[in-house]
Order: C-alpha cells, then structure tokens, then sequence
C-alpha cells in the first residue's frame, strides 16, 4: 500500500470438513455462516494461499531481501503469476510498464467468456518495498486473487459477465503500473469496466475489515462480511490503485485491513486486537515477512469475500440489471425551520448501469423532503435536502429513500426534530483555541503541525496556525478536537480559512489530499487542484445537533512534489 504516511484488505474464515489452522481473532468474529451464500462459490483453502506467500518470501529471500519494482525479486513475482495463471486456463497478458522501474511488468488476466462489455476487474500490486519482503503489503492482496483466480479456474463455471484480474508494478512508487494500464485503454475500453476492487494487504496482525467505496464489487464484499456477521468500516487511509480507475470515472474501492494508522478501542470491540497500536506494526518494514507478519483469519476471510464478489457478479444465472441505494449520513437532526442535507449513493451491482428514480416517504408535516438531481444514473449520488418549516413537531421521525428503476430498493433516513422548549442555552462558538494562538490544547495534531510557522505556512491572523503536509514526500498529518454541539439552537455554521500551495503541475490528478470530517461524516476533500490563497470554508453542522463529536483534518501527501494544506482561524459559531 502507498500510504502517503496515508487516504488506501479482510477474506472469510475458511470453514470445510477439515479444520483450519487460523490466527486467533476474538470469538466476536468468527461467524455463523450463511448455507445459502456460500453454496454457490468455491471455498478457498486458506493454506494454498499461504502456499503462494511462501514462494513469495522465498522470491524476496534470494533477491536482496524484497520484491521492489525493478529487482529480480519483482520479476520472479510476476513469472509466478503468470505461469500459475496461463497453467488454470487464463488469458495472460503481460504489459511492460514502459514509466515503471525497469520497465517491469503488469499481469492482467482474462477469464474465457462472459460479456465483456460488463467486465468485472480485481487488482492488487505485485510489489513491495525496497525495506523489506512485502508479504501482507500487498503479497496477502496478490496471493489471495491468485488463489481466488485458480478457485474460479478449478470450477468453470458458465460466466455471464466477464472477470478479468490485474497484478500491478510500482505501487509504491505512485500507483505507476495501474495508471500505465488505465491510460492504455480507450474509452470504449474503460466505459466496459462495471467495477474494479483493490486489495491492499489483507492479512494486517492487528488489522481491521475495511471496505471503501459504492461499487458493485464492494457492495458484494459487505453483502459477504455481513452474512458471517463480520463488521466493516470505511477506511481513512489511501491510497492504492483504486485511484488510477476512479480518476478515469470507473466505479472502484479499496479493501483492505489497514496499514499504519492505529486502531481504536472501538475498533477493538468489533474485531479484537490491540487499542493504539498500528493495524500492521511491519508496515514497510524489513519485519513485513512471511509467516510472522499475517493474521491468518483476516486472510482466509478475505480471499472467500474476494471469491464470493467475483463469483456472484461474474457468474450468476441472470443478468438482469440492479443496483443499490445507501445514505450517507443516514440520521440527521434540525431545528424547527432549517434543513440538512444527506448523500444518496447508487451503486451497479449486476448487469449494467441504469437510471434511478429517486422519492421520499414517512415526512411528517412540515418537513419536505427533495433531491438534486431527482434522478440519477447507477453508480451516481444524489444530495437529499431535508427542509424543516417552524410548525415541524419535535421528535424522531423514519424518512424512507426509494430509488426506482429496473427494482425498487430503499434506504432509511432517521430525522430528529429538536424541541424548542428552553431555546438555545449553548450559543457561541464552540471550538477550544480557534485560532491556535494558545499552544495545542485541546487540539490533537502530528508533531509539528500546530505553530509560529513562516513561509508557506504563515499564518492568516496571529502568530500561530496549523501547517498539514509540504514535505515532498510520503507523508500524512493529521489535526483534531472533540466538540460538544449543543441542541435546540437554530444555527450551527462550522468555518476556517484554508490555504493550499503546491509544488505539483498537474491540472488533473488529485495527488495531495486533505480531508475534512466530522465524526465519520466526511464534508469536503481538498486536494493540489485547489491550490490558492486563505479562503474561507463554511458547513452547516445541524446534523450533528445535541452530540459530542471529533473534528479531523486529514492531509495526505505524495511520495514527490509538496503540497501545503494551511489552516487558521477555526470556529463552530452556534445561535
């Protein structure tokens, strides 16, 4: 994974007659399984995947210690692939990488037969770092697609769509290997790609089950995980390949267990591990080796979600056109007489994309409920505004989302009216040291984050401010505080002044990231595109009415060409 210190994968607990030896997870999580899931895919034997990071390790353990794009160890990975692949019955292509190191190598497979203009992609990159082996970055993504690759090959089944997977050089050297293969195509090329998945180290020791996007692959993940009763979240950490396929409007996720942001103690309810100490301790590190390095549990979930997502999207006996329907947030609460606002996500999940009709029901009086745009292609979102007028009662209402096309499908929406008696006793603004002028406190910030900074991070007013990223290299910052934002007020306006330089030329390509959150609601990304002077940036928090919530800056940087994510004078004015 190229973390930039980084916004960038979980496979099923392998169950058969005989028993498995995993890694221990905690018994919260090992699942009941769903019969009527799992009849139809193959199960994946989590020793043949081990198998294949064995011959992995052994690539590094004769090539200097790793398997870097450009070594002999890299090139011994792709050989394998390739071989093991062409031997199951697979169309191999091997691209040479022609802006990679050495000119090495990308693998795309093709599986025979199935629509290819609905063409279902699964990715990983074959290579790691120069510091050590790679074996959970990304040797568990590689070797679980391959084995989930040989699983399907073994079967052959009667494809509707088609499957084609992708091994990628220079990841870690800035995605290099998947945007050479993602511009290579034409139009018509990447307009028949329905969905692409990465994942990216799978196999995390202390890791969790993440699943980041609204694609049609990710949509089976959690439609997996959730029938073994697996938990997921949305990652904070990037980036991967997805990146090279979503900048080309392809519909892609990451899938991953996470790198080295740490986990949290929530986290730790869900899945078991370790509080405040990293998803993977070995991230880019001579430690990331083969077997010391991989949960076992985490790895055979993962490779069975990956066969269960490429089986059902590629096999299935009708390819009748759907798709799905989430919210995000999916709860909201205001003021008598003013509004919030909701993202209607769609995502293709068989077939091909479609138009979707969107429409509301379960507003009480005096609440309206509208849509921009009322409708949407499959894969598109839609901004719900849910307006208030001040004869709105008080108390919890359920809206229900229907979108409308080839089915109907819906999503909830819980609105909470906030009560007007006692008026608003928590007016004012509500963030501790707004301006940074007061050392850190109750700021959480990276080292060196918050200070009397000059140059390109000057100050807008005073003589403080927090400076994210202009490094130049891989590297990620990050700026927080709990806030406590009070109820029954009729205003709630979160603002600062950003200042954004960069070093970086391009005019298209969101290298350099900063995200802007609250709780886990994500308000805005920024990124070298928005490069410009201190401007002021405004939301409205009325969602988040009577809760006690983080706000985050995340900034992201690449592994070259700095980007300055500058902020000062913060507030959260309430009224």
């Amino acid at each position: 994974m190229r973390l930039r210190t980084v916004t960038a994968g979980p496979a099923l607990a392998v169950f058969a007659a005989a028993t498995l030896a995993l890694s221990a997870q905690p018994a919260a999580a090992s699942p009941a399984f769903s019969p009527s899931l799992l009849a139809a895919p193959p199960v994946v034997d989590v020793n043949n995947v081990n198998a294949h990071l064995q011959q992995l390790q052994n690539f590094a353990t004769s090539n200097g210690g790793n398997r870097a794009t450009g070594t002999a160890g890299h090139t011994a990975t792709t050989t394998y692939l390739q071989q093991k692949l062409q031997a199951a019955g697979f169309t191999v292509t091997v691209q040479t990488c022609t802006t990679c190191s050495g000119s090495a190598k990308n693998v795309i497979a093709d599986w025979p037969g199935g629509n290819t203009s609905n063409t279902y992609m699964f990715g990983a990159h074959s290579d790691g770092v120069s510091a050590g082996p790679g074996i959970n970055d990304d040797g568990s993504g590689t070797a679980s697609l391959l084995e989930a690759a040989l699983q399907l090959a073994a079967n052959n089944p009667t494809m509707t769509n088609h499957l084609r997977f992708g091994w990628w050089a220079g990841e870690e050297q800035g995605l290099i290997g998947s945007k050479f293969y993602v511009n290579s195509l034409t139009s018509a090329q990447k307009a028949a790609i329905k969905a692409y998945g990465t994942f990216d180290m799978v196999a995390s020791t202390n890791g969790g089950y993440f699943v980041s996007g609204t694609d049609a692959v990710a949509v089976k993940l959690r439609e997996y995980f959730t029938s073994i009763s697996v938990p997921t979240e949305t990652s904070t950490e990037c980036c991967s390949d997805d990146g090279s396929f979503r900048d080309a409007g392809i519909p892609a996720s990451i899938n991953s267990t996470g790198a080295s942001y740490t986990k949290t103690s929530a986290q730790v309810t869900k899945w078991g591990g370790t509080a405040g100490k990293a998803y993977d301790s070995c991230y880019h590190k001579a430690c990331d080796s083969y077997p010391s390095n991989i949960n076992g549990t985490s790895l055979g979930r993962w490779a069975n979600a990956e066969e269960y997502a490429l089986w059902t999207l590629t096999t299935a006996t009708s390819t009748a056109n759907d798709f799905s329907v989430s919210l995000s947030p999916s709860a909201g609460a205001v003021n008598p007489g003013s509004s919030t606002t909701s993202t209607v996500n769609t995502a293709t999940t068989s077939g091909s994309a479609q138009t979707v009709a969107l429409t509301s029901s379960g507003a009480p009086a005096g609440v309206s409920v509208s849509f921009s745009p009322a409708s949407v292609t499959s894969g598109g979102s839609s901004t719900m505004t849910v307006a208030t007028t001040a004869a709105a009662a008080p108390g919890s209402y359920t809206i229900t989302v229907t979108g409308a096309g080839s089915a109907s499908h819906s999503a909830s929406y819980t609105l909470t009216v906030n009560g007007t008696g006692g008026g608003c006793t928590g007016a004012g603004q509500k963030l501790g040291n707004p301006g940074f002028e007061t050392a850190t406190t109750p700021w959480t910030a990276s080292s060196g984050v918050i200070g009397a900074n000059t140059g390109e991070g000057s100050p807008r007013t005073g003589t403080r401010d927090a400076w994210l990223d202009g490094y130049g290299s891989a590297h990620t910052d990050t700026l927080s505080q709990s806030v406590t934002v009070p109820a029954g007020c009729s205003a709630y306006t979160l603002s600062f002044y950003l200042k954004i330089s960069t070093a970086e030329t391009t005019t298209t390509s969101q290298y350099d990231k900063l995200t802007v959150q609250v709780g886990t609601t994500t308000l805005q990304v920024f990124s070298n595109l928005n490069a410009g002077a201190y401007t002021l940036r405004s939301y409205n928090l009325a969602a988040f009415a009577g809760q006690t919530v983080t706000l985050k800056f995340t900034g992201v940087e690449d592994s070259s060409q700095k980007t300055s994510f500058v902020i000062d004078d913060t507030a959260l004015t309430v009224s």
